[in-house]
């Protein structure tokens, strides 16, 4: 381990210890305070897996790519290719998602939900509400379906892009949503090589406008929304006041924002009132 780690950080990839001792400890199957503790060495192929394991992350292929699977507040998530890998940053949009629920058996919906990682903790920590979830790939619906049922969460999944179609008689309570906000030109700029070249064009990138989603998310989801719905957006570096203007201008009064771990803002709260 600690020889895949100066590998690791010879070839200048981010956080060479962590990454070494996360690939051992899921390898071991033990928490990383304990891999230093077993006495036993490896096998020839569980040394040889980790191996391989070292020589993708060389390549800057996440830890959570290699795995199969990531781990978002006290859930296990599947990934595949069609689905981000959930990052700690999007737990502040739960977390101020859970603040509008307060404990209320609301109706939710996640807009864009991938593997499932926004709507599946909604439901499981608030298993009082209903909880919808749309996506535009069938392929993440399916592992989000899958991590539902792992983690013991009922969450009704709906094929659609963005709400298009979809039929909630009723409206819902609550909107949240973690939508693609980079744009294709500051990709490189901005972007690490772990999340620019492996995770999903689609659910990543808007276009060549950062806020291309955000305008559709104001112009459309309307006609699934209650009066006084609350709203819930992650929103990338920077783009929190031009985000909640948008909303203004369409009828969303701003409620304000909440921070990531980092201290960077990371969500956006607003509510519809453009029906009165």
């Amino acid at each position: 381990m600690r020889a895949a780690t100066r590998t690791l950080r010879e070839a200048g990839v981010p956080e060479p210890e962590a990454s070494a001792q996360v690939l051992m400890s899921e390898l071991l199957g033990v928490r990383r305070g304990e891999v230093l503790l077993r006495e036993e060495p490896l096998s020839p192929e569980d040394a040889a897996r980790y191996e391989r394991w070292i020589s993708r992350r060389l390549k800057r292929e996440p830890v959570q790519r290699i795995l199969g699977y990531a781990y978002f507040r006290n859930l296990k998530l599947y990934l595949n290719e069609d689905t981000l890998i959930p990052r700690p940053d999007t737990e502040s949009v739960v977390e101020a998602a859970l603040e509008r629920i307060d404990a209320r058996p609301l109706r939710v919906l996640d807009i864009g939900t991938g593997s499932g990682a926004i709507a599946i903790a909604i439901a499981q920590e608030r298993p009082g509400c209903e909880v919808h979830a749309t996506d535009i790939s069938r392929r993440a619906l399916e592992i989000a379906r899958r991590n539902a049922d792992l983690n013991g969460a009922r969450v009704r999944f709906h094929l659609a892009d963005l709400v298009s179609g979809l039929r909630l008689p009723g409206g819902v309570d609550l909107l949240v949503s973690n939508p693609p906000y980079v744009d294709v030109r500051g990709a490189q700029r901005r972007l690490a090589p772990e999340v620019r070249e492996w995770d999903p064009p689609i659910a990543l990138y808007s276009g060549e406008d950062e806020y291309a989603f955000f305008r559709r998310i104001f112009e459309e989801t309307p006609e699934v929304l209650k009066e006084e719905a609350d709203v819930v957006l992650e929103v990338g570096d920077g783009q929190s006041q031009k985000v909640l203007e948008m909303g203004e201008e369409r009828g969303f009064r701003p409620l304000g924002t909440r921070r990531d771990l980092a201290g960077d803002v990371r969500a956006v709260l607003l509510r519809w009132e453009g029906g009165r």
